[in-house]
């Protein structure tokens, strides 16, 4: 096959005959971090290359994520197909009542369930990923996790040089994919998009030089835009442009590796974006009631994890009812002013979507509000508009997208909605791989 798009042809020529003689013997996952359904249902946006995916292959309208909608817990969601009750991984960051130090949920020992990366390696296949969240020490065969050193944020070249396995594929992608990373290159800063590219350059080699049997890929630069610009702006759409593009690298790897006919693509995403043009902070709140006197000290008694547009109520004592009741007194005691721009969410809430099970409620922002901002006041009126994510999946902005294309898989198909928990269960059925029941559900209005 000359290129990728004449694979496209063939399949959807061959049909049934392809998917049960030839079924995924590897595939390809490929997040765009702040992922929206309009990128690729919208024409005005640049991903030619994924709506050519989505006409030949099989495509949602929205993608319900988790709670909070998030990147750590998102995306590992779709590696085991369970929600964060039982994978564990809640939240980007712990909850660190001292004081925030800058941690992440990096490290893969922290998923308490099965993923498809150890699935993969019990089948007998490899594995690769490139800046995928939760993959730090995982046991993946060509892994260059998403992990840095909270003190080097800002170079995350010495920390990856030391945590990539096997050790050499860093300095191997430089002198055969990329050239040699100046810090920047890792960042997607100064209105730049060299970030995916390069990250797309890196999974683009790993493939055509080892050809593992699952690949997950993970593109930054979009949440980033849309945080700084909120859903609109110049760079949001030349960043979808741009992963619209790197995406291309991506698959013309697969071809020239000779993998185009029997590999499955699932583009998809983590969560969506909403705008945000004013901060809310409820913890001020409880520093005015005396329940958060002096948190560095461990003189607290309430106080809320802040997580985009979601904050998750973290007691210092679990049994405390007496400090839970004073807690939901004066949430709904707030002024409309401030009240306007939450909801309050009880137990029953979070057990349906599968949030943390140690949580008795939480709050998802509302009315254009998110989480957060300085302690001197309960809200705070920003300047201008940003982006944010964080909120409860019945949230439609919140909502990200899919798309896939491969053996096994009908053309043209397009359904109203799924969820993300739904990815896994489509990845076990075209690849055959022993794994355990998932909260999901396999679409076979997708199958042929």
């Amino acid at each position: 096959m000359k290129n990728f798009f004449s694979a496209l042809l063939l399949l959807s020529a061959c049909g049934s005959a392809v998917s049960q003689k030839a079924p995924a013997t590897h595939v390809v996952i490929i997040t765009i971090d702040g992922f929206r359904p309009e990128f690729y249902l919208d024409s005005t946006y640049g991903m030619m290359n994924v709506r050519q995916l989505m006409k030949n292959g099989v495509a949602a309208k929205g993608v319900d994520p988790v709670f909070p909608s998030v990147t750590y817990p998102d995306h590992t969601t779709i590696m085991t197909g369970v929600t964060p009750a039982k994978h564990g991984i809640y939240y980007n960051t712990p909850f660190e009542p001292e004081g925030a130090t800058g941690r992440w949920m990096w490290e893969y020992e922290l998923i308490k369930t099965e993923t498809l990366w150890g699935a993969m390696h019990k089948a007998g296949k490899t594995t690769a990923c490139v800046r995928w969240p939760v993959t730090y020490h995982a046991p993946i065969d060509y892994n260059i996790p998403e992990y840095w050193d909270p003190k080097m944020k800002d170079d995350a070249r010495p920390i990856m040089a030391v945590s990539t396995n096997p050790k050499s594929l860093w300095k191997e992608v430089q002198d055969s994919a990329t050239g040699f990373l100046q810090a920047d290159d890792l960042n997607a800063e100064h209105n730049e998009l060299v970030q995916d590219e390069n990250v797309s350059r890196i999974a683009g080699y790993i493939f055509r030089q080892y050809k593992p049997n699952l690949l997950a890929v993970h593109l930054a630069c979009t949440d980033h835009y849309e945080h700084q610009d909120g859903r609109e702006s110049y760079m949001v759409r030349a960043a979808v442009a741009g992963a619209d593009r790197n995406i291309k690298t991506i698959l013309e790897a697969v071809n020239r590796a000779g993998l185009a006919d029997s590999t499955l693509f699932i583009v998809t995403g983590d969560h969506g974006f909403e705008n945000v043009y004013r901060h809310v902070q409820p913890n001020f709140i409880f520093k005015q009631a005396g329940l958060m006197n002096n948190p560095k000290k461990g003189d607290w008694k309430a106080m809320f994890h802040n997580s985009g547009g979601g904050a998750f109520l973290e007691l210092k004592d679990p049994n405390d009812k007496s400090t839970l009741a004073l807690v939901k007194t004066l949430l709904q005691q707030q002024p409309d002013s401030i009240k306007k721009y939450y909801r309050i969410l009880e137990k029953t809430d979070l057990e349906k979507v599968g949030a943390d099970p140690s949580i008795l409620l939480a709050l998802t922002a509302i009315n254009g509000a998110a989480f957060g901002g300085p302690m001197k006041s309960p809200m705070e009126i920003l300047d201008k508009v940003v982006g944010t994510h964080g909120y409860y999946p019945d949230h439609q902005e919140i909502k990200t997208g899919f798309v896939a294309f491969g053996p096994g898989l009908k053309s043209g198909v397009l359904i109203n909605n799924m969820r993300l928990i739904d990815v896994a269960p489509l990845v076990v059925k075209l690849t055959g791989i022993p794994f355990p029941q998932t909260d999901g559900e396999l679409h076979t209005e997708f199958l042929q």
